[in-house]
């Protein structure tokens, strides 16, 4: 289970994230109005950083997932997120 709210507005917009996969971790991710209107494909904030989740949890352990990011940074360790998530925007969660 993935939980996002966001935590605040602005320019980048922040929000706390919790993953519950047998036990529970916080993330606190950050992204830029340009990536949420490049990336998000015209979803909610919310279900963009619902969908990179995803994303980094079909690659890795929860507990490897950074506490702290801008979401551009995945790119960096994964190249193909941005190919790839258009998949997961589209998922039900």
């Amino acid at each position: 289970m993935i939980e996002v709210q966001q935590s605040s507005g602005g320019d980048p917009l922040t929000f706390d994230v919790t993953v519950n996969r047998g036990g529970a971790s916080h993330h606190r991710v950050t992204v830029s109005s340009a990536d949420i209107g490049r990336l998000a494909g015209g979803g909610s904030p919310e279900l963009l950083v619902e969908a990179a989740f995803r994303f980094l949890l079909d690659r890795e352990p929860q507990s490897a997932i950074l506490g702290r990011f801008d979401l551009s940074v995945i790119s960096r360790y994964f190249p193909e997120f941005e190919d790839k998530l258009p998949q997961y925007l589209n998922q039900d969660g």
